[in-house]
């Protein structure tokens, strides 16, 4: 008998292998759930032209959030639980379609701009896994890469002293600007690319998420490549 593709005996004790279409909607729902989250993150990063202190104040809410309906980083921990869920998801399912299609030599693949980011998907998507932890050292745990003279949140806010105290840094706001870029090929394409594995596949449907695809990866950019540069200029 065959299972998705290979034979099964009734000796065989290893795991059924998930159907290719489980494998792309599970990619496809955590892709758009981080990409509305990493869209919101960089809305909040705007408000460090403000001024530090609504920065500050952003953070603290975000501490602070439906208290006392959430613990303390009540709303903080389900965003980082749920977010690191997809990513594992993600990250498994995007895998697991790859090896399986790697003897693919590019029959159906699509062509010019979006053959040119189909292709960059996964190099794109290997350098935003490193980064995470890379950023997660830097301003969340403050360990290895972090700037000197990193402070923890408690019992003061200091978020917008660290944010610019790492983007003075040459090094690494060279690093986050080219992480911004591989974000944004990885979600020009991907955004469209998830529409069409949840179901959508009418022309003006798939038009209009490349539309959104590319206007989200330019606002990312230009949203938090303004961000790096003025915190590494000394402009906020």
């Amino acid at each position: 008998m065959t299972i998705h593709g290979r034979v099964w005996s009734p000796n065989d004790t290893s795991p059924p292998r998930p159907p290719h279409w489980v494998l792309k909607v599970a990619m496809s729902v955590t892709g758009l759930i981080m990409a509305a989250f990493v869209f919101i993150h960089m809305v909040g990063n705007l408000k460090i032209f403000g001024s530090h202190e609504s920065f500050n104040a952003y953070s603290r809410w975000l501490r602070e959030a439906f208290q006392p309906l959430l613990p303390y980083e009540g709303l903080l921990w389900v965003a980082r639980l749920t977010l690191a869920a997809c990513l594992l998801i993600h990250v498994w399912a995007a895998f697991t379609v790859w090896s399986r299609s790697r003897r693919n030599k590019g029959v159906g693949r699509p062509r010019g701009l979006q053959g040119w980011l189909a292709k960059l998907m996964l190099p794109t998507g290997i350098v935003i896994l490193c980064f995470v932890f890379i950023h997660i050292l830097d301003l969340t745990v403050g360990k290895l890469v972090a700037p000197q003279g990193f402070q923890h949140p408690d019992p003061q806010f200091h978020a917008a002293a660290n944010l610019v105290a790492s983007l003075e840094r040459p090094v690494m706001a060279i690093v986050y600007l080219t992480v911004l870029l591989a974000i944004a090929l990885h979600l020009a394409h991907g955004v469209q690319l998830a529409v069409n594995d949840l179901g959508g596949s009418s022309p003006r449907l798939l038009k209009i998420a490349r539309i959104v695809g590319y206007a989200l990866a330019l606002l990312l950019v230009v949203g938090d490549s303004a961000v790096v540069l003025s915190a590494h200029l000394g402009v906020v």
